[in-house]
């Protein structure tokens, strides 16, 4: 697959600046707006899946009238964080 380029982002040269004032070392600023925009794009992902299950999760309740106690639906996630954190630490 053939690379491509972003757009080049104009800045004030204070915001260079700063942005290059954070850079870890041996980082370069290109590295450093690469990964951001990675990490920006893989939320983006995340949000418009949990939108998506938000909206079909809405739609279930208006055609079934069924919900769940936000107390009931706590509970059974408290008890799958213990479960897996005892699987982590080995308990």
């Amino acid at each position: 697959m053939k690379n491509s380029t972003l757009p080049p982002v104009r800045v004030d040269a204070e915001f260079r600046a700063e942005a290059e004032s954070v850079l870890h070392e041996g980082e370069s600023l290109t590295g450093f707006i690469e990964a951001t925009v990675r990490r920006a794009v893989e939320h983006r992902r995340i949000q418009a899946a949990f939108e998506a299950g938000a909206r079909k999760s809405l739609a279930e309740h208006k055609r079934t009238g069924a919900s769940h106690a936000v107390g009931d639906v706590f509970d059974k996630l408290e008890a799958k964080v213990r479960v897996r954190r005892a699987q982590v630490l080995g308990q």
